[in-house]
């Protein structure tokens, strides 16, 4: 009869330990689970912040609806807000300290812009002619009504005859070759006038950004995507006109140059832009 009564026991002991063998693992695999579900912008900005994700889940860029907002976590810093909306437009984000880095940080507010008519390019930096002209016949361009031949990616170009509708704003220039779209050739030589090799060997370094300013190495202009126009701006009612049509000031120190954002001035600061006040210029101001 004991006998009996001790196997009854060892049985249910068993059955016992097993079923909170069972309790415990699945528990263990929600949380693991759970864990896994890191927010997306942890992991794609991982190698940029020099961090890692601990789960390493697969992550892919985010899918963004054409002419929708990117989408931002307020609880995170400018800076990952800033990378977490750019992820989707750039094929590599540079690693922080290089060449490419520093171009992004002067040059790469673009890359924010979400309008499905606008061809972003897949890189900060074109190394020669060719590969700028290959990227520059994809783009769908239009005419600036100024009758100075000034052409911008379509989209762009709406934007300003949009706002050249509602106040008077005129081309630095009046070069259209100059002031709007330019070629890589044309890119070079205004590097040329106000800088030379040593200089670019300087700026690769990261000793020297203050020309980055007056005029962009050659391949990084943003005049060369069709996204940046220099203007005669004078007074608060012009820039409060391209403001509302999504034209900003994105480069300090650089006061005719206008980048096409194609966002409210209200959702630069949820992306993580920085709004930096110069005399009675705002310039907003990539986070890295």
């Amino acid at each position: 009869m004991n006998r009996i009564v001790r196997k009854i026991i060892v049985m249910c002991a068993c059955i016992f330990i097993s079923a909170g063998i069972v309790a415990s693992s699945s528990n263990a695999q929600r949380t693991a689970n759970f864990d896994s579900v890191t927010p997306t912008e942890d992991c794609l900005i991982n190698r940029i912040l020099n961090k890692s994700c601990i789960s390493q889940p697969g992550i892919t860029n985010p899918q963004i609806s054409p002419n929708s907002i990117p989408t931002y976590n307020p609880n995170l810093p400018e800076k990952e807000r800033f990378i977490s909306a750019i992820m989707s437009k750039l094929s590599e984000i540079p690693n922080q300290g290089s060449f490419e880095y520093i171009l992004l940080r002067q040059y790469g507010a673009v890359f924010i812009n979400n309008n499905s008519l606008i061809k972003l390019p897949p890189k900060v930096l074109f190394i020669n002619s060719q590969e700028t002209k290959q990227y520059q016949t994809t783009l769908t361009m239009g005419k600036v009504n100024t009758g100075n031949n000034c052409y911008l990616q379509k989209a762009a170009a709406d934007a300003l005859n949009k706002s050249r509708t509602q106040t008077n704003i005129s081309l630095k220039s009046g070069n259209g070759g100059g002031d709007c779209t330019r070629t890589f050739e044309t890119n070079l030589r205004f590097w040329r006038k106000y800088a030379n090799n040593n200089t670019l060997e300087k700026v690769r370094q990261g000793k020297e950004t203050r020309i980055l300013s007056i005029v962009a190495p050659p391949g990084t202009s943003q005049h060369l995507w069709g996204l940046a126009v220099d203007l005669r701006v004078s007074n608060s009612k012009q820039r409060e006109v391209l403001n509302q049509n999504g034209w900003f000031q994105t480069v300090e120190g650089d006061i005719p140059h206008w980048t096409y954002l194609g966002v409210s001035e209200d959702n630069l600061s949820q992306l993580g832009f920085r709004k930096k006040i110069v005399g009675n210029i705002s310039y907003w101001l990539t986070p890295l």
